[in-house]
C-alpha cells in the first residue's frame, strides 16, 4: 500500500490572516494571503501551491447574549416491524422451494418495504447444494404457533 505525505505533494502553501488587514500600519502585509515556499535547493524546478483568501465576509463574532434554545422537532414514531420476529418458527408456502411445507426458524427480517424477499429462514436439513438457509417473501411464509 503506497503512502503519500503532504510535504511531497506541494512545495509551498498559503494561509489567510485571521485579523483584518490594517493598510496604515507599516508591518501589514501587502496582499490578503501569506505564502510560504519550501524551495528544493538541489533542483531549480519546483511546484507551488497557493491558497488565496476568499472575498466572503469573515464569520460574525459570537454574541455574549444567550441564544434561544430551539425545541427539538417532534419525534416521528417508528413504524411497526415488518414480518415475523427473529427466532419464530415459520412454514414455507413456496411450491418450488426444496423446503415446501417444511418448518424453519427466522434468522432476520429486512425492514425495507422495497425488498422482494425480506425474510431469511434457516432449516435443520440442507438441500441438494448443501445450503440450509433461504430468503422468502412475506406472502410465502406463515407463522407456526
Amino acid at each position: 500500500m503506497a503512502s503519500c505525505s503532504m510535504a511531497s505533494a506541494a512545495s509551498g502553501f498559503g494561509l489567510t490572516p485571521n485579523a483584518a488587514i490594517n493598510s496604515n500600519a507599516s508591518t501589514a502585509p501587502k496582499s490578503p494571503f501569506l505564502f510560504f515556499s519550501f524551495k528544493n535547493n538541489s533542483s531549480t524546478n519546483y511546484t507551488r501551491l497557493v491558497v488565496r483568501a476568499s472575498d466572503e465576509d469573515p464569520p460574525a463574532a459570537a454574541t455574549t447574549a444567550p441564544a434561544e434554545v430551539e425545541a427539538p422537532p417532534p419525534q416521528v414514531p417508528k413504524p411497526p416491524p415488518i414480518g415475523p420476529k427473529r427466532g419464530s418458527k415459520v412454514r414455507i408456502l413456496r411450491k418450488e422451494s426444496y423446503w415446501f411445507k417444511g418448518v424453519g426458524s427466522v434468522v432476520a427480517v429486512d425492514q425495507d418495504p422495497k425488498t422482494r424477499y425480506p425474510v431469511v429462514v434457516r432449516f435443520n436439513k440442507v438441500n441438494y447444494a448443501n445450503v440450509s438457509t433461504n430468503n422468502y417473501g412475506l406472502d410465502e411464509i406463515e407463522e407456526v404457533p
